[in-house]
């Protein structure tokens, strides 16, 4: 055994031994197994233990840490296979790239977020040289009420069949959105905008982006972007190369 192996197992003795004080001290006080000058030797010998190897409270955070990391992870992966239908194949939500393609790549984003405009372009790209990658696109408005209005409009658009066309314009806009940018926005790019109004508001388009909001909930998405994938769910803005490398193993998975 190592000196560090050492180290650790005898702090988990340690460990072990004040956890049996701890469950002792819950008892009556005629009951517990340790005298007062016994606990009094146990609780400098701890204090004695970490002070001298203070790396071993860095150590048991950061195994804590994976085993949380591990446990969110698994969690994920269930519910994405769980939920891939909703994930995948919400017919209402808008598609770019190949509808027919045979990987479908999903992303959870946010107008005013500026990873999310970064990744624009990347995509954009990726999904013309490949030519059978799908993308399906959920509007995740988090970032304030301009990116709700955002949301909003963008899923009336796609009532005129411009829905690509403004969501490519609104992520090419720079600074932070306001309502009358959205809309000039819209007439740029050729949509009637009282009737952009008008379906702003329709049932339908609010309870779209609820269902995009309470998905991304319960696959404990927290920012934008985020890419699901080959069932694998990727946080924030890919890798040069990544995007690629992703649509390859589910290609050879497939």
């Amino acid at each position: 055994m190592t000196s560090t192996a050492r180290t650790r197992s005898t702090f988990a003795v340690v460990l072990l031994v004040c956890a049996g004080l701890l469950s002792s001290a819950a008892r009556a006080a005629e009951d517990s197994p340790f005298s007062p000058a016994q606990k009094a030797a146990l609780d400098r010998l701890i204090r004695d233990y970490i002070m001298q190897h203070p790396e071993v409270i860095m150590d048991s955070m950061q195994a804590m840490q994976e085993r949380e990391q591990l446990a969110q992870t698994r969690l994920q992966a269930e519910r994405v296979t769980l939920l891939s239908d909703a994930i995948e194949r919400d017919p209402n939500d808008p598609v770019m790239g190949n509808p027919d393609g045979d990987v479908t790549l999903v992303e959870f984003f946010d107008y005013q977020c500026g990873y999310c405009k970064r990744m624009l372009d990347p995509l954009l790209d990726f999904a013309r040289s490949d030519g059978n990658l799908r993308i399906v696109l959920k509007e995740f408005p988090i970032l304030g009420p301009e990116s709700m209005i955002a949301a909003r409009a963008s899923l009336a658009a796609h009532k005129q069949g411009k829905y690509e066309a403004f969501h490519v314009a609104l992520m090419r806009l720079r600074g932070r959105l306001s309502e009358p940018a959205i809309f000039q926005t819209a007439l740029e790019v050729g949509l009637d905008t009282e009737q952009l109004q008008k379906d702003m508001d329709a049932p339908e388009v609010i309870a779209q982006i609820r269902k995009s909001r309470e998905l991304g909930e319960a696959l404990a998405i927290r920012g934008t972007p985020a890419f699901v994938i080959g069932g694998k769910i990727i946080p924030g803005a890919m890798r040069d190369g990544q995007l690629k490398d992703l649509v390859t193993q589910q290609r050879t998975k497939g």
